[in-house]
Order: structure tokens, then sequence, then C-alpha cells
């Protein structure tokens, strides 16, 4: 259990790395203070525009690359690899961790991102396969609505589809897209706010069905 709580420490410690905030510090600036006050890339390609939103969703992809990919297969010093910890929920557990931390991120005064980039990285090393569903899921919502915070919440909500139909015997997984869609849906709280009241921002370029 030693390895279990460690790993999902650093897992969280690495998430806790927002990409935003970091080549932010560069330029001097917050992207929290300005546009929709979110440290995501959205809001990045927004304020900042798209150099400075690709180089946050390297790093806040990538450290989900590294934290699922990478972190659970470590021998670390003095804490090893236990024979007794199931490698897929360790997976897991460091999948949910690095994406807590970058909602969440200690370094940050615990305000960061809504986790979306971090947890498409954590999917891809989890079940490549699974972003097929996610991100078309995403794509034709988006299409359809212009809402990409409602892409994000229902294209979340499809990887627990896909682990119950396509990957039955995969709890580890299952478990880990029912947490995740409940998690991302609290994390849109604001945008579903905003779709009720009217006022929420749409991505006219991919808003196909837009009002000419």
């Amino acid at each position: 259990m030693l390895e279990l709580g460690v790993k999902t420490l650093l897992a969280y410690l690495l998430g806790s790395l927002i990409g935003s905030l970091l080549l932010g510090r560069l330029r001097g600036v917050d992207i929290r203070e300005q546009g929709s006050g979110n440290a995501g890339s959205t809001n990045a390609l927004r304020t900042q525009g798209w150099q400075f939103a690709l180089g946050v969703l390297v790093i806040d992809v990538g450290k989900a690359l590294l934290a699922v990919g990478v972190l659970p297969g470590l021998a670390l010093p003095l804490v090893g690899c236990d024979a007794t910890v199931d490698r897929e929920w360790l997976a897991v557990a460091c999948a949910a961790a690095v994406i807590v931390g970058h909602v969440y991120p200690i370094w940050h005064e615990f305000r960061g991102g809504k986790g979306a980039a971090t947890l498409l990285g954590a999917v891809a090393v989890l079940s490549p396969v699974a972003l097929l569903p996610v991100l078309g899921v995403w794509l034709g919502c988006v299409l359809v609505t212009g809402y990409v915070g409602l892409g994000t919440m229902l294209g979340m909500a499809s990887l627990p589809v896909y682990a119950a139909l396509a990957r039955p015997g995969d709890m580890p997984l299952l478990a880990f897209g029912i947490a995740m869609a409940a998690f991302v849906a609290y994390t849109h709280r604001a945008n579903i706010q905003r779709m009720m009241d009217g006022n929420e921002n749409r991505a006219q370029r991919l808003w196909l069905l837009r009002p000419r």
C-alpha cells in the first residue's frame, strides 16, 4: 500500500504543475485574471494566442502521460514495486490524482484548470481506443451546439459507456470513467449555469448550425 500512496501523491503533485501558469510566469501574465478566469488551454487560446495555448496543451497532456504511463512502473527508492498492488488500479489511481492536481493545484493556491486536456492524456494511456468515442462525441456536440464545455462533459460521459459496452470486464476503466464524468460535470458547473442563463460563449468557428 505504500507504493499506491506514494505514487498517487506524486501524480497529484505532478498534476499541480499547470501549463498556463508556468508559461504565464515567463510572459508575466496570469490567465486566471483574464478571459473566463480559467487556467486551461481554451482560455489560454482566447487570451494569449495559439502558440501559448499549444505550449499549455503539451504540458498538461504530457504530465498525464508521465503520471499514468511512466510513474506506475517505476521502482522508486525505498518504495519499489509491491506485488500485491494491482497495476491497472494503480494506473487509474495515478490518472485520477494527476487530474485532481490539475484542477486543485497545491503550487497555485488550489486554483487550476478544468482538467480536460490532462484527462485526455490519461485516457490515451489507459485505453487509446476510448479516445475515439470521447473525441467523437465532443466534436459532434461542438459542431451542433457550439458549446465546448457541453462537448467536454458529454464526451467524458461516453467513456464509462464505452467501458461498459466494449470492455465489460475492465472494472478499473469503468470506475475511472464514472468518477471522471461526474468530476468533469462538477468542474463545468459554471458553464452549465451560463448555458441555462443563455450567456455561455460558443466556438463560432466550429459551430456549424449557428444562425446565419
